[in-house]
């Protein structure tokens, strides 16, 4: 079974920067690629990075590009989100997924691609 604890939520003013973390047990966390979703109050769950299983490649969604980075750490079995210039649309619940394929070619961006969820961390932006 695998599983999936995210860390680094918290409470920041806007401008300011948090360090998501989520460590995978239960598979061989370096042959999958990762995501990081996040939910605000009322909206859909949506898409914000992805990064493929060897760290070689990203893709991030438009409103976060040049601000969010993802990693990750093989030999920890950690995938990281670093949110810098945090913006109070920012304000959401964040989930990091795991890939259902096996080195999956192309990286996925909707929901239906990642078999595996955590529980969520709570980042809140203050204006």
């Amino acid at each position: 079974q695998v599983q999936l604890v995210e860390s680094g939520g918290g409470l920041v003013q806007a401008g300011g920067s948090l360090r998501l973390a989520c460590a995978a047990s239960g598979r061989t966390f370096s042959n999958y690629a990762m995501g990081w979703f996040r939910q605000a109050p009322g909206k859909e769950r949506e898409f914000v990075a992805a990064i493929n299983w060897s760290g070689g490649s990203t893709i991030l969604t438009d409103s976060v590009k040049g601000r969010f980075t993802i990693s990750r750490d093989n030999t920890k079995n950690t995938v990281y989100l670093q949110m810098n210039s945090l913006k109070p649309e920012d304000t959401a619940v964040y989930y990091c997924a795991a890939d259902i394929y096996f080195r999956r070619a192309v990286l996925a961006v909707t929901n239906i691609a990642y078999a595996y969820w955590g529980q969520g961390t709570q980042v809140t932006v203050s204006s």
